[in-house]
């Protein structure tokens, strides 16, 4: 594999639940450069105060070795996981698509939905609003099969992760 090669990582990051972690890890990001695809975070656990964010960014590997390295000494982050090299995980994201369409437009958009396992979560006498979920592509690809159906507006909630198997990231 080459050094140059530009590879997408899911970063997982347990932090304490406090004002200015968050702060502290997107300045990280953004006083280096490096870009951020994705960004999750969430209390995960109540009585030790922790929260995890998850990350999704890409970069050459000495690029995510850095990424790594930096996210780990910053303070109060208790663990870092590369979840992308660490073997398998479970990703998923959420999109709620609107798509205002008529007549047979309205129809196809239903089907597509249909294959896609969509839900829809508001309809009115001209439009609908779907609720999907999987993998990014999966999202991509429902998304671009909308455009020409009357696509209006699209909500995505961003990466969530978790390593398959026992292990866990520090809790």
């Amino acid at each position: 594999m080459s050094a140059d090669k530009i590879e997408s990582r899911v970063i997982a990051v347990l932090v304490d639940n406090e004002p200015g972690v968050l702060a502290r890890v997107i300045g990280l990001f953004t006083g280096r450069g490096y870009n951020i695809d994705s960004l999750t975070v969430t209390e995960v656990d109540a009585d030790q105060n922790l929260s995890r964010i998850t990350i999704v960014t890409s970069g050459t590997p000495q690029v995510l070795e850095q990424i790594k390295a930096q996210l780990f000494r910053l303070v109060p982050i208790h663990a870092v996981g590369d979840l992308t090299t660490g073997g398998e995980l479970v990703e998923r994201e959420l999109a709620l698509v609107k798509v205002v369409a008529k007549g047979e437009q309205r129809v196809e958009a239903l089907r597509i939905a249909d294959i896609f396992k969509a839900r829809v979560v508001d309809a009115g006498h001209g439009h609908f609003v779907f609720e999907l979920t999987g993998k990014p592509k999966k999202l991509n690809s429902f998304i671009e099969l909308m455009q020409p159906l009357g696509l209006k507006d699209v909500s995505r909630t961003g990466v969530v992760a978790i390593a398959r198997g026992p292990e866990a990231l520090g809790i």
